[in-house]
């Protein structure tokens, strides 16, 4: 189930098809994708002596340890369950920006935890917004490079709220993780908030995280059906 949140509150509930309907609406062609940062996990080939060399078992030929390496990769992991849940990616711990933070605040906010974008709360906790790296530096939103310093000074001390995507989805942890795929294809935006039902944000995911999922938890079984 998805949601839409604004400086109102809620404003939509309901599955993915009817999100559709009001996609056109919301749909922000600004909006980058955020630069992947997942973990990057060393390959070691299974059954080669730690350190890449000394005394050991002698090398296998080439071919037969492609064919090693390959036969223990088809081998299921004890324990592994599909993925089919936003649930089961997101992230657990959301760096959200409250609505009386300045632009520069925000922007310091993105850059100190190398973030593309951060969920905007209420002072109740609730989705407000979504604000984006991408949308801080579009053209339109930039004074003209000869302004003058209080320009840029004024412009950067405005609230986020005037620079914030809102309305914005929010989706539910239970939420199949195609429809998520889908709505992100559809709204053009990096990510979307994770929520519970009074709207409070409790988890973010992302392109990347989906991204990670297919990579580290293959058969991929989420994009069956």
């Amino acid at each position: 189930m998805f949601a839409i949140y604004g400086t109102s509150g809620q404003i939509f509930h309901g599955p993915f098809e009817e999100l559709r309907q009001v996609a056109a609406t919301l749909r922000s062609g600004a909006v980058k994708p955020l630069s992947p940062g997942h973990e990057r996990v060393p390959f070691k080939v299974p059954g080669a002596p730690e350190g890449g060399g000394g005394s050991g078992a002698a090398p296998r030929p080439a071919a037969d340890q492609a064919l090693h390496t390959y036969a223990q990769l088809q081998q299921p992991l004890p324990g592994r369950q599909p993925l089919t849940r936003v649930g089961d990616i997101m992230s657990r711990t959301p760096l959200v920006l409250v609505e009386t933070a300045t632009v520069w605040e925000g922007l310091h906010f993105l850059a100190e935890h190398a973030i593309g974008q951060a969920p905007v709360v209420n002072a109740t906790g609730q989705l407000v917004g979504l604000l984006t790296r991408g949308q801080l530096l579009q053209p339109e939103h930039l004074p003209d490079p000869e302004a003058s310093p209080l320009v840029w000074r004024a412009r950067a001390q405005q609230p986020v709220t005037e620079w914030m995507v809102s309305p914005v989805p929010g989706v539910e942890p239970d939420t199949d993780i195609r429809r998520l795929a889908s709505a992100l294809l559809d709204l053009g935006l990096p990510g979307l908030p994770v929520t519970a039902v009074d709207g409070a944000v409790i988890g973010f995911a992302s392109r990347s995280d989906i991204l990670k999922a297919v990579a580290h938890d293959p058969p991929l079984d989420l994009w069956a059906g």
